[in-house]
């Protein structure tokens, strides 16, 4: 097994950071003014001129720092760091509820306005 390191394959960064913020390559392409096409070949490409990758960090959202210092182990530590010390926190509030409880409430009653609409429709018919 070699122990050289990974070569900072940047066009595969900017595909996962990509995919983490839920992009399809479509949308990144329209944000660039280009096709999808481009877009998959500038993720398999190693290197990208700098210019580019100004303009790509910006249409994801990103510094270009954060792409060239992306890894798939930092994401992971982050995560967990920001679980681990959030425990019911969000930032310096403390929070009273429990937002997937919330989350349900508003589907139920999403569900109950629909049902209503819906027994409206056929009423009129």
């Amino acid at each position: 097994m070699s122990t050289t390191a990974k070569p900072n394959h940047i066009g595969r960064k900017i595909s996962r950071i990509r995919e983490l913020r839920d992009m399809k390559q479509e949308a990144l392409a329209l944000a660039l003014g280009t096709n999808q096409q481009a877009i998959s070949i500038m993720e398999n490409s190693e290197t990208i001129e700098e210019e580019k990758l100004v303009e790509v960090a910006k249409a994801l959202g990103v510094s270009v720092e954060a792409i060239k210092n992306f890894s798939e182990e930092g994401v992971i530590n982050y995560f967990n760091n920001f679980y681990d010390n959030s425990q019911g926190t969000v930032g310096n509030y403390h929070c009273t509820f429990n937002p997937l409880d919330k989350l349900i409430e508003a589907y139920e009653e999403n569900k109950k306005l629909y049902e209503r609409l819906l027994e409206a429709e056929k009423n009129r018919r």
